[in-house]
């Protein structure tokens, strides 16, 4: 005999378990099934997907001690403290991350019970539509739902001939789970998570060479950002090599062997004690049976849905990472909540052009909206505002005055078009470059805004006024 539930979310990452709570709220019976994929002591699921288990959170705990270890050995002296040599206990900094991990999975359980969400061991596999929805094996189960919400998130993306044990080559698995430092680390891919992992190592110790096969640095943020980023990354000992080739790689018990072909065609190569796989994320949907019940895929295998994250299937929705459009958490946590409201008759919203971006290194690099190449190339006509960090008092407090904030407006109607900022603490001071964006306000609207000094958040204040060419503090 099968279980019905009016909505059954699968999957138990940011998309899935933020879909099941708020369906929960609005009256739904609902069910979120998880596999063991990462399971807990126990055996039991784990909730909270890739980013809660390996990959946000526990990437954020370990920039953390590997930027405080950083600060220690390069900034303390500066500010008169002084402590000794400072020295890293690799074990303890992964066991504070596990911690961490835990008690944030934990926390989702506890919250699906005060929901009254029903969690389901094992993956859910389509079988067929029923009258009244859907029929979907669940572990050994036969589970039926009015509505399916599919949130099975993605996987890192590997590369051929180069074989992932997490040991020696690693993705953002085993980079996350280094026994001890590396003396020598390489890294293919110099994206979020390539930067974020090198930074990490770096910090501690590591000599890393990160190998990118793209020609430009950092293509998707703004061209300032880019450029700035490059040089304080090259100033932090990040040896990044652009526009190259990967050619074949040897593991060894020891260590890895590279040869790659660098940006001027010339044959190189390196060795490393560890190397960290991070070419992007490909789309959960194996094991969905999509086939079987005509579920649409797109041309990169992701689960074709329209602006509200219908799928082509009546009463099948998809979220997150399997979809379409940037994988970021907070993206999957919108289009969940969104999803749940539309279920329920309601104005279920999720603006896609105005989700921030952040990259977790020292500075932090955020941004929301168009970027300046963006706006070029679509023959926009736009005004700058753009103040360093160099003279905000609150900056030169923290001994921190890297970077900038960008701000990008209509040259006609002054509303903002994007904000790109590179600094300490970017990822919190890009929330009202959010706010502001998702309210339709102009430049002038943050310019004439009071902002508390001395803060961080004055650069963003004088980025507003500079696009009214009227900074008052540069």
């Amino acid at each position: 005999m099968s279980k019905n539930f009016d909505v059954l979310v699968i999957g138990g990452g940011p998309g899935g378990y933020v879909a099941a709570i708020r369906a929960a709220q609005l009256g739904f019976n609902v069910a979120c099934c998880e596999s063991n994929a990462y399971a807990d002591p126990k055996g039991e699921p784990r909730l909270g997907g890739t980013c809660l288990n390996v990959g946000c959170i526990p990437s954020k705990a370990l920039l953390h001690t590997s930027h405080l270890f950083a600060e220690a050995g390069h900034s303390f002296a500066t500010q008169g403290i002084s402590v000794g040599t400072p020295k890293i206990d690799v074990p303890t900094m992964i066991g504070r991350k596990n911690t961490i991990v835990n008690q944030l999975t934990s926390g989702i359980k506890g919250l699906f019970k005060k929901n009254k969400v029903t969690l389901l061991n094992g993956h859910g596999s389509f079988v067929a539509q029923s009258e009244g929805g859907w029929q979907v094996k669940v572990g050994e189960e036969l589970v039926d739902a009015t509505q399916v919400i599919i949130a099975t998130g993605s996987s890192a993306r590997h590369l051929p001939g180069i074989t992932v044990d997490n040991k020696i080559i690693c993705d953002n698995v085993g980079a996350l789970d280094m026994e001890a430092v590396p003396k020598k680390l390489a890294l293919i891919g110099a994206g979020v998570i390539g930067l974020e992992m090198g930074s990490v190592w770096s910090r501690l110790g590591s000599e890393v060479t990160i190998l990118e096969a793209l020609p430009d640095f950092l293509s998707v943020t703004d061209i300032d950002v880019a450029k700035e980023a490059a040089k304080v990354f090259a100033r932090q000992g990040l040896n990044i090599q652009l526009g190259v080739q990967i050619g074949e790689v040897k593991a060894s018990k020891k260590g890895v062997s590279i040869a790659y072909t660098d940006k001027d065609g010339k044959a190189q190569k390196i060795d490393a004690d560890r190397l960290i796989v991070s070419v992007g994320r490909i789309p959960n949907t194996e094991g969905l049976n999509a086939e079987a019940v005509g579920l649409r895929l797109d041309e990169r295998g992701r689960i074709d849905v329209d602006g509200h994250c219908r799928t082509n299937l009546a009463g099948v929705w998809a979220v997150g990472d399997v979809v379409s459009g940037p994988m970021l958490a907070h993206k999957a946590m919108e289009e969940g909540v969104m999803v749940a409201e539309m279920m329920a008759g309601q104005s279920g919203h999720c603006n896609f052009d105005t989700i921030p971006w952040v990259i977790y290194t020292s500075p932090e690099i955020a941004w929301v909206g168009q970027t300046e190449q963006q706006l070029k190339a679509a023959g926009v006509a736009y005004k700058t505002g753009k103040i360093p960090f160099a003279a905000n008092g609150r900056a030169l407090g923290m001994g921190d005055t890297s970077g900038f904030v960008k701000m990008l407006a209509d040259a006609k109607t002054d509303r903002i078009l994007g904000v790109h900022i590179i600094s300490a603490n970017a990822s919190e001071l890009i929330s009202e470059a959010v706010v502001a964006m998702e309210f339709g306000a102009a430049s002038e609207d943050l310019a004439r805004i009071c902002h508390a000094h001395p803060t961080l958040s004055e650069v963003v204040h004088e980025a507003a006024l500079a696009c009214d060419k009227r900074p008052l503090h540069f």
